[in-house]
């Protein structure tokens, strides 16, 4: 626990005068330890401190007693969401993890957190994922005004992404995300989708002719709950005729090496069904690294918004004003970390039954972020 309190001590308290009889750290440590055993929202937090009180003056001072939920809820209306998102840097420092590998981004809406009576939209949130580590490494927030592609360029502003590539659905597949990619020390590989119809014609032309000059192919079968779905990847390093200068219908991908297509078949309960998908990426990428990569990406489904649907209930959190939604979703996101780091044999789900349920379970989650 020594390094979550380390990770933490750094956050700016934004608080004045007696709003302040709490100690920070004291309000983020239970916080964050309340997500871990299964808490979901600010009131379960307080209800959580009140119960485990001899769990936390283990390691917390708690001069004046425990917080109340409605402390809780105005700290986190109050912090600055970049200084407690900038936990994660120190999180995985403190780990020795880097941004190696696949990192994945994408965007997810926390569906209830949209406040009516304002006339403010749901927050939707950029999460950068880097899957080999099983890690959230950053996450941003869109800012009224932006989008998804604003958020995610601010977020790569953050990461530091050498050796690193970076995935993402067809949205982000422009020349100003690819080049803050290749700016931070990573390469990028995007889905190219009818958003971009010139090309996607393009590539679609060269990929059918018998005589395309294709670099390399791979198979992939996989066979489960009735189904059974093959995958055939196919990988272009010839790539030096697909921007045609000052096309401004076909706007050039920076340092582009390979175009890939997977083609997929699906066979269930006897009935065949079939799809076809294609890349671009300026790494030059055999036909097997790119099926894994590819496949990486969607880790961030299953790994990370899966989870905090249902096993953190994350789309029915109803926290809305000002940072409150925000910043309780990076609290979910370092909790998430820390258990996927702990007791790697058991699911996320009973790590956090069991660490609600037993102190000596929760220490022995908690006590391996020494």
């Amino acid at each position: 626990m020594s390094l979550l309190i380390t990770i933490l001590r750094d956050v700016p308290d934004p608080r004045s005068g007696n709003a302040t009889r709490h100690e920070l750290l004291d309000i983020l440590m239970i916080a964050l330890t309340a997500s871990i055993c299964g808490c979901e929202g600010c009131v379960e937090f307080a209800d959580f401190a009140e119960d485990r009180e001899e769990l936390f003056r283990e390691v917390l001072s708690l001069e004046n007693g425990l917080p109340s939920h409605d402390t809780f809820s105005r700290l986190f209306r109050q912090i600055d969401p970049e200084a407690l998102a900038a936990c994660f840097g120190r999180f995985l420092e403190a780990l020795g993890e880097d941004g190696a590998g696949v990192v994945a981004i994408d965007g997810k809406t926390l569906r209830r957190s949209f406040d009516k009576a304002k006339g403010a939209s749901a927050l939707h949130v950029v999460t950068a994922f880097a899957a080999d580590a099983k890690l959230v490494i950053g996450q941003k927030a869109v800012e009224d005004g932006g989008n998804e592609i604003t958020a995610a360029r601010a977020l790569i502003d953050l990461l530091d992404l050498t050796g690193a590539l970076v995935t993402a659905d067809a949205i982000h597949c422009n020349a100003p995300t690819a080049q803050k990619v290749l700016d931070r020390g990573g390469d990028w590989l995007f889905a190219l989708k009818a958003n971009r119809p010139a090309t996607l014609k393009d590539v679609e032309t060269f990929l059918a002719d018998p005589e395309a000059c294709i670099a390399g192919t791979f198979e992939t079968t996989d066979a489960d709950h009735g189904r059974v779905e093959t995958r055939r990847h196919a990988v272009v390093h010839d790539v030096g005729w697909l921007f045609p200068k000052g096309d401004k219908d076909r706007p050039a991908m920076p340092q582009l090496s390979t175009i890939g297509r997977i083609e997929t078949e699906v066979e269930r309960d006897g009935r065949i069904t079939r799809s076809c998908r294609y890349y671009l990426s300026s790494a030059k990428l055999s036909a097997e690294a790119f099926a894994k990569a590819v496949r990486a990406h969607w880790s961030i489904e299953n790994g990370v918004h899966w989870v905090l649907d249902v096993t953190f209930d994350e789309d029915r959190a109803r926290n809305r004003k000002d940072h409150g939604a925000e910043n309780l979703a990076t609290i979910r996101k370092l909790a998430l970390n820390v258990l996927k780091r702990a007791r790697p044999e058991i699911s996320i789900r009973r790590k956090r039954k069991r660490s609600g349920w037993s102190d000596a379970f929760a220490r022995s989650v908690l006590g391996q972020m020494r």
